[in-house]
């Protein structure tokens, strides 16, 4: 007897062996079980196109700039409708040229009431004093919320600084998408030519004085497709944020 079972095992063994391989290789060939297909998740969508979801209307009281020096308080004009296709096409001619013949004013120094209208080209236009809710002015979203054109813009900007002293050897530093240009008090101070993405301190400008007292900051900011936004604060030498005056809109 001991010797049949010794002949049938590795028989049965075998049998065994072969069994297990048979199954594995039907349950490679069948693959994963096959889940019931998900039901599409609807694209959620703001269609409110209200200002309040990313500004806060500008008060009358003056404000500080945040935390890290950038300033959020802004007078913005609504878009100057561009027929802009692509961004690679904004040199620094390209955007010197378009600001001087799509300005609202050859004063630089001008700062216009909240509310009030200006005429670029055959658009009349309306000026909002806003103050922005994150550190940076996102201009996509202000122009959605006023049903207005989200590309081909641009858009020009007015903020007062107040200085209690006067403030030496300070750069004025800036992000945007895509192409920007920034004056101080009437002087050019800076321009952001190129398709660039909005990065804070993307370009700095040579060594400027805030003046004690009134000092007007004025920008452009031009987008082709995609989103229009920016950012501005002043550092000083060593790179620190400059804090140290209030901001306000007349």
């Amino acid at each position: 007897m001991n010797r049949k079972r010794m002949v049938w095992l590795p028989v049965v063994t075998l049998v065994i062996l072969s069994t297990l391989q048979l199954s594995g290789l039907t349950a490679v060939a069948q693959g994963p079980a096959q889940r019931p297909p998900l039901p599409p998740i609807p694209l959620k969508s703001d269609t409110t196109h209200t200002l309040s979801k990313h500004f806060i209307p500008a008060a009358a009281a003056k404000k500080a700039p945040d935390a890290r020096g950038f300033i959020q308080r802004w007078l913005v004009l609504e878009p100057v409708k561009k027929d802009i296709v692509r961004n690679n096409i904004f040199t620094d001619n390209y955007l010197r040229t378009t600001f001087a013949a799509d300005n609202f004013s050859p004063d630089y120094t001008a700062v216009p009431k909240n509310g009030a209208t200006a005429n670029v080209g055959n658009q009349e236009l309306t000026w909002y004093a806003l103050d922005s809710k994150a550190f940076n002015v996102n201009l996509y979203h202000f122009t959605y919320a006023l049903n207005k054109p989200r590309y081909g813009i641009l858009v020009w900007l007015v903020t007062v600084i107040d200085c209690p002293d006067e403030i030496q050897n300070v750069r004025l530093a800036a992000g945007c998408n895509s192409g920007s240009m920034w004056w101080l008090n009437g002087q050019e101070a800076l321009l952001l030519s190129g398709d660039r993405d909005m990065i804070a301190d993307n370009g700095t400008s040579a060594r400027l004085t805030l003046k004690k007292g009134r000092n007007i900051i004025r920008g452009a900011v031009i987008n082709g497709p995609g989103m229009a936004n920016f950012c501005v604060r002043f550092v000083d030498e060593k790179g620190a944020p400059v804090k140290n005056f209030s901001i306000r809109y007349e």
